[in-house]
């Protein structure tokens, strides 16, 4: 599998340039909305989330 998004991609850019990861966030509880203008790193921190699995979800959203 080809990794588009990586820990340091902002969340908002992410979105911004593979619209398929918008569902994702909210499954790892991830503020995306307003939290968005932080690295996917630091969102993960911040809202608890599995950071490895969240990055293999993203990155299977947008290879799929």
């Amino acid at each position: 599998m080809d990794v588009k998004i990586t820990k340091d991609m902002i969340v908002n850019d992410a979105i911004r340039l593979y619209p398929k990861t918008i569902g994702v966030f909210p499954q790892y509880r991830i503020d995306s909305c307003c939290g968005g203008a932080v690295s996917i790193e630091a969102a993960a921190k911040r809202d608890g989330a599995d950071l490895d699995g969240l990055l293999k979800a993203l990155n299977e959203a947008v290879a799929g």
